[in-house]
């Protein structure tokens, strides 16, 4: 080859088949997840009940708005979903009880990852007494009852919207930690893990830059799945009467059990909008599940 002038050297090279470029273990997640018909209902779905909540204002009425000549009216054309006991429209009290419900879900599960995450990364990668004592805390956290925890919560912080996420938030991360610490575990004997040590890499930095990162995946699924539950926990909360709030699907499903005979409409329309978030949530947790699991590539 050092025979040909230099131009033809290069046009030669041109000719060559070039190696494919390398893909990431996300991009070919993040690519199952738009292949996956699944994930593509549940977000769709998502993005209606998100879109609707926020339009909620200029979709309906009022939710608070009172109209005693129009009690426990059925489904028409001036009331889409009909209205309750007290003549609220039951449309606007559904979409302002979906922002309030959705909000929970999400504020609730990021403070449960955050603490489960750093907890399980630093049980899991210092290990031996430390990991002993916090795994144990775990344990005796395990052994209560989850709703009762929930319940004590809310009465030492007060009936108010921050007392709720911090309760649901205070008392989900347990699983999380559990599972974030056995990868942490597996992780931190590996070859990239050594040779950052060797390097003069230090511990937090380690956690950081090369363990954390290969736990996200696990933890944005375990996220998904936990906004659903999430919402089903406040919603079974209102409906024991421990609502903080005036206007969500869980009261709205607790209010609608009284008139279950008379007005099925207020039962229906809040518990349809509930089933359809879960279903749309857990499909998309499902496909992140199986985008992220190594064992299906």
């Amino acid at each position: 080859m050092s025979g040909y002038p230099k131009t033809q050297m290069l046009a030669i090279r041109d000719l060559l088949p070039r190696p494919p470029r390398p893909v990431s273990p996300w991009r070919k997640s993040l690519d199952y997840v738009r292949r996956d018909p699944k994930a593509n209902a549940g977000v769709a779905g998502l993005i209606l009940l998100v879109v609707l909540a926020l339009c909620g204002p200029w979709l309906a009425p009022p939710f608070d708005r009172q109209a005693l000549t129009e009690q426990l009216l059925p489904p028409s054309l001036a009331h889409l979903m009909g209205t309750d006991h007290l003549g609220r429209d039951i449309l606007a009290r559904v979409l302002y009880g979906g922002r309030i419900s959705l909000l929970i879900g999400l504020i609730s599960t990021t403070v449960s990852t955050a603490i489960g995450t750093g907890y399980g990364c630093v049980a899991g990668f210092f290990g031996r007494r430390l990991d002993l004592a916090m795994m144990r805390l775990v344990d005796i956290l395990y052994s209560l009852p989850y709703m009762f925890l929930v319940i004590i919560l809310i009465f030492l912080l007060g009936k108010n919207l921050y007392a709720l996420f911090l309760a649901l938030g205070l008392v989900q991360w347990l699983t999380v930690a559990r599972v974030v610490r056995g990868q942490v575990m597996s992780l931190r004997e590996e070859e990239f893990v050594s040779a950052a040590r060797v390097l003069g890499v230090g511990n937090f930095r380690i956690l950081i830059r090369h363990i954390l990162p290969n736990v996200l995946g696990i933890v944005i699924v375990y996220a998904t799945l936990t906004v659903p539950s999430v919402i089903l926990q406040e919603s079974f909360l209102s409906f024991l009467g421990l609502n903080v709030q005036p206007c969500t699907w869980g009261v709205l499903i607790s209010e609608g059990k009284e008139y279950m005979d008379s007005a099925w409409w207020m039962l229906v329309f809040p518990g349809g909008a509930l089933t359809l978030c879960l279903l749309c949530l857990n499909l998309l947790g499902d496909s992140l599940r199986d985008a992220f699991d190594p064992r299906l590539k």
